[in-house]
């Protein structure tokens, strides 16, 4: 028989189980969205369905539904759904979770699959109740994990498909029976996985003229000489930016890059200059240079998350793909919590045309994919 249903859910998920659905030949007698302009709420205007529209998004209240109904569908919705709105469904209400339940409870499932390092993933659909995620389950599929996928390439993949067809098929068992099958979790072998939080803020980069020194220097050699060079510069603004040292016979021959701030560029050389007191020979030669090429702007870039394979593949080919180059980069793993934990710091050329709500949205999804949190100045 044809079942009358509520479907709360959001996005291309939501909206292709909508179309199921009604293709199956059931008859959806609400639809429950996030937004107006989510793809779920635009197909079901455009069905003629009537709609819901959340006041807030991460709860449904039972006025929301305004209909009883035989079954309740959640798909792609984070929104708890109260004890009022569960209690207008007859059969019941179901949902479906992109992992094994009862591992990995909680809206980041795909993420901490990966992040454990499971082999498989899954998929589940699961009875609604009062807790988060560990209700009876109804149906369960499983897959292998691709090694170095991304949290995107496995729902698109696999768990996306799955999710769609284990709901087809729970919805037409009901639909048949009259009931939904139920299969209690084991709770000793539950996992949380909490959101993974994404900020990204973007502050135009104060970069001002640099001036580029390429000091020469020869003398005899001894220990120390190197020494003497840094110690002339400390507590100045300036960056070593490169150097070639070597020695022929008895004699000491280097090259310094040096990038200094304008403002010091007379005391730089004045130190410089009184280490030929040292017996040593020095030469240099002054370059003026914007610190960005012209079109472009600078950004500095942080980010910091669980370590895994390829974080800095993914995010230079991301990068590059919209014309953004790292002009310096500095990597480190330290361990947090027992985990090991992976830090970016980067200094990014970025096209004055890619707008920064636009390299707002890629480095978002580039976070959301590395499973990362990611900030800019």
């Amino acid at each position: 028989m044809a079942l009358k249903c509520t479907l709360i859910g959001s996005r291309y998920f939501g909206a292709t189980v909508l179309t199921q659905m009604l293709e199956d030949g059931h008859e959806i007698v609400r639809v429950v969205a996030n937004s107006h302009d989510d793809r779920l709420a635009l197909a079901a205007q455009n069905a003629g369905l009537p709609l819901t529209v959340l006041e807030n998004p991460r709860k449904v209240p039972g006025d929301a539904l305004a209909e009883d109904c035989d079954l309740i569908v959640a798909a792609h919705t984070h929104a708890f759904v109260t004890t009022e709105a569960l209690a207008r469904a007859r059969i019941g209400a179901i949902g479906y979770h992109p992992s094994l339940l009862p591992r990995h409870r909680g809206i980041s499932a795909v993420e901490w699959t990966l992040l454990a390092g499971d082999p498989i993933a899954g998929g589940s659909i699961y009875h609604l109740d009062a807790g988060w995620d560990d209700g009876a389950i109804a149906a369960q599929d499983w897959t292998f994990v691709v090694k170095g996928e991304s949290a995107r390439d496995l729902w698109e993949r696999a768990l996306s498909p799955m999710g769609l067809r284990l709901i087809r098929q729970v919805v037409n068992h009901a639909a048949k029976h009259g009931n939904l099958q139920a299969h209690q979790q084991d709770p000793r072998f539950a996992t949380k996985a909490p959101m993974i939080k994404r900020n990204v803020s973007l502050v135009p980069h104060d970069a001002k003229l640099t001036t580029s020194l390429v000091v020469t220097v020869i003398g005899r050699d001894r220990p120390g000489i190197v020494r003497m060079i840094s110690d002339s510069l400390q507590g100045l603004a300036v960056n070593w930016a490169d150097s070639r040292m070597t020695h022929y016979a008895d004699q000491f021959a280097g090259v310094v890059h040096l990038q200094v701030s304008p403002e010091q560029i007379e005391q730089v050389t004045a130190n410089l200059q009184r280490l030929e007191t040292e017996g040593l020979i020095l030469q240099w030669a002054r370059s003026d240079a914007p610190p960005v090429p012209a079109g472009n702007r600078m950004l500095r870039l942080e980010l910091s998350g669980p370590d895994r394979p390829g974080i800095v593949r993914e995010l230079s080919v991301g990068l590059a793909e919209r014309g953004v180059s790292i002009e310096d980069l500095h990597t480190e793993i330290n361990p947090v919590n027992g985990q090991s934990h992976f830090k970016v710091r980067a200094l990014l050329v970025v096209p004055q045309a890619l707008s920064d709500d636009t390299l707002r949205k890629v480095l978002e999804g580039l976070a959301s994919e590395m499973m990362m949190d990611i900030g800019l100045d």
